[in-house]
C-alpha cells in the first residue's frame, strides 16, 4: 500500500481537497451576475466543473494506486490551465483598463493566474516518468 514516490500521498490528497472544495466556488463565481455571467456560466459548464470531477476521479484512482488515476490527473490538470490561464490574463487586461475597487473584482484574475502556476506545477510532477512504471501496482 505504500507508494514508493516520495510526495505521491501528498499531491493526492490535496487535489482532492482542492477538487471537492472547489465546487461551491465555481457556482458562487459563475452566478455572481453581470457583467461576466455568460463568460462565467459558459467556463463553469463546458470546462470548471467538468474539470474538477475529472480530478475528484483521478484522486479516487490514484488513492486506488491505479495507473488510470495518473493519466486522469494529468488531463484534469490540463483542463484547469487551459481555463484558468487565459480567462485570468483576459481578466487582468479588460479590467485593468478600467479599474475601479467598487466594480468588478480585479483578485479573481490574479487568482486564476495563481490557480495556474499551481497546475502547471502538478502536472509536471504528475507527468514525471516514475509515475508510469507501475510500481504500485
Amino acid at each position: 500500500m505504500g507508494a514508493k514516490v516520495r510526495g505521491y500521498w501528498l499531491m493526492t490528497w490535496i487535489g482532492l481537497l482542492a477538487n471537492v472544495a472547489v465546487l461551491p466556488f465555481i457556482g458562487l463565481v459563475a452566478f455572481s451576475g453581470p457583467p461576466w455571467q455568460a463568460v462565467n456560466l459558459s467556463l463553469a459548464f463546458s470546462l470548471a466543473w467538468p474539470a474538477a470531477i475529472v480530478g475528484i476521479v483521478a484522486s479516487a484512482g490514484l488513492l486506488a494506486e491505479r495507473i488510470w488515476g495518473v493519466i486522469l490527473a494529468m488531463v484534469s490538470l490540463a483542463m484547469v490551465i487551459s481555463g484558468t490561464l487565459p480567462y485570468g490574463i483576459v481578466r487582468l487586461v479588460v479590467l485593468g483598463k478600467s479599474f475601479s475597487p467598487q466594480g468588478d473584482p480585479y483578485y479573481l484574475g490574479v487568482l486564476c493566474l495563481v490557480i495556474s502556476a499551481l497546475n502547471i506545477l502538478a502536472l509536471i510532477y504528475w507527468c514525471r516518468p516514475i509515475h508510469r512504471k507501475g510500481l504500485r501496482l
